[in-house]
């Protein structure tokens, strides 16, 4: 039986990431023949050139790319399996990473730490960000799950998501707008907007209930960041359209509740993504946490 030197295996991937031999070895602090002879031992011991030289440039053949894809599978699991064992037995308790986006209501997020310590025994970190670059963080195993207020891309194969609330949406805007409040919603024609942006499912929501009831808004402004919207929305920019929750939970005295769009909601999902070495808690959380 051939045994896999994983030494070779990382010397590959790190060649084949930096683009060459020259840069690798800068990179590991090797001799360039050196590490020339462990890629050829690879190549010897799989049986297929990994790399073919096209104008001075090292690229990948075939085997090569499938052998880099089962590289940073492996080199991924045993980072994943060295987290979750070091989180595990270091101490008594299992240490939940959560990621939530900006926009996620802060209540959403409190609500999800106290489930996981009923859960169980746990330390928790919050870390706040964009969707992409939580949901890179989420594929590459760094945190345990992602709050978001909308669902993963379609091509996030391995990840898993499961809406756990439906939060009214009301209309707000800074005292200036106070008076349409008597005839609304029907006041919110012609009105400046600021708006979350085009990937949100709220923002389909909100131009879909406008067209139903013949309003046509100004888009003003466009942020998925909620803090942003609401002082933007203070500051006289334009109206907001918001979770009643969100603005429960910052109790913004500069904004005033116009009314409330019925059957809009926002959605929040609670998401995680496929791994061999689970985290209890994540695991029973994806299972039991809802505010429906």
């Amino acid at each position: 039986m051939q045994w896999l030197n994983y030494h070779h295996l990382l010397y590959f991937r790190v060649i084949a990431n930096e683009g060459g031999i020259a840069r690798a070895a800068e990179k590991l602090r090797l001799g360039q023949p050196t590490l020339s002879s462990q890629l050829k031992q690879l190549e010897d011991m799989i049986g297929k050139p990994l790399f073919e030289r096209r104008n001075r440039k090292m690229v990948l053949t075939e085997a090569g790319r499938a052998a880099l894809d089962y590289a940073n599978e492996i080199f991924r699991l045993g980072d994943e399996m060295i987290e979750v064992l070091q989180d595990r037995t270091s101490q008594n308790q299992t240490h939940l990473q959560v990621g939530a986006l900006d926009g996620v209501p802060k209540s959403v997020i409190l609500s999800l730490v106290l489930e996981a310590y009923k859960v169980g025994p746990c330390t928790v970190s919050i870390l706040e960000g964009k969707g992409d670059e939580l949901f890179r963080e989420l594929a590459a195993h760094r945190i345990d799950l992602v709050l978001s207020n909308y669902p993963p891309p379609a091509e996030q194969k391995q990840m898993f998501a499961k809406s756990v609330a439906k939060l009214p949406v009301a209309v707000y805007g800074s005292k200036q707008f106070q008076s349409l409040e008597k005839s609304f919603p029907k006041s919110l024609d012609g009105k400046a907007f600021v708006l979350p942006t085009m990937h949100s499912r709220l923002r389909h929501d909100l131009e879909h209930y406008f067209k139903l009831q013949n309003i046509q808004v100004l888009p003003a402004a466009e942020t998925q960041d909620t803090s942003l919207q609401r002082l933007l929305a203070a500051n006289g920019i334009g109206l907001t359209a918001l979770s009643e929750v969100a603005i429960e939970d910052v109790r913004d005295k500069d904004l005033k509740r116009i009314g409330r769009l019925s059957g809009v909601h926002e959605e929040v999902w609670l998401m995680s993504a496929q791994r061999k070495l689970e985290n209890p808690i994540a695991a029973k959380l994806m299972k039991v946490f809802s505010l429906r």
